[in-house]
Formats: structure tokens, sequence, C-alpha cells
């Protein structure tokens, strides 16, 4: 699993003009399951995809084609992590530590 976190490297107004096609792209990754959360950061200053995928290499790809990053307006910082826990509705995305 992975924590994108982004962060706004434009001013809102810019970052704006792209919100349109961000959220498009969002819906696109949402309907090939790869996202199941995201949302601003408060104070807005970026914002935070969950994503599921064992593959790091495809998340950066994902991340690169964001309108927001081709656009120039953000950043990514991408945290893999290993979801051994998770509330009831997220058991599916449940993870097994490495052997």
């Amino acid at each position: 699993m992975f924590v994108l976190e982004l962060t706004y490297t434009a001013p809102v107004e810019r970052v704006d003009e792209l919100l349109e096609a961000h959220v498009e792209w969002l819906d696109a990754m949402y309907d090939e399951g790869v996202f199941i959360a995201s949302g601003r950061k408060n104070p807005r200053d970026g914002g935070v995809i969950l994503a599921v995928g064992d593959d790091r290499a495809r998340i950066e790809t994902i991340a690169a084609a964001d309108p927001f990053t081709v656009g120039g307006v953000c950043a990514y910082r991408i945290t893999e992590f290993i979801a051994t826990k998770t509330a009831p509705e997220l058991a599916p995305y449940r993870q097994q530590l490495p052997s």
C-alpha cells in the first residue's frame, strides 16, 4: 500500500485551473481500483491519496500522469507501507509481513 502526499509548488489559483482534470484522473484511478481514499490537506497546501498496489514503479508512473504533476503545480512524496491492520471495511486490503 502507498501513501501519496502532494505538496503544491504553485499558487492555489494555478492548482484550481487544473482541478477538473485532476479529479477526472482521480476518478479513473478509483475505477481501476488503485485509489481507495483521497483528499485535500488542511491547510490547503496539497493533498493525500491512499493507493493499493505491489509495484512502486507503477505507482510512480501513475503519480507522474497526474495533471497536477504534468502542469508543474505539485510535487509527490510516495511512502510504501505494509497494511497489516485495517478497519473491517478495508479487510480486502490487509497485507501479510514478508517471511
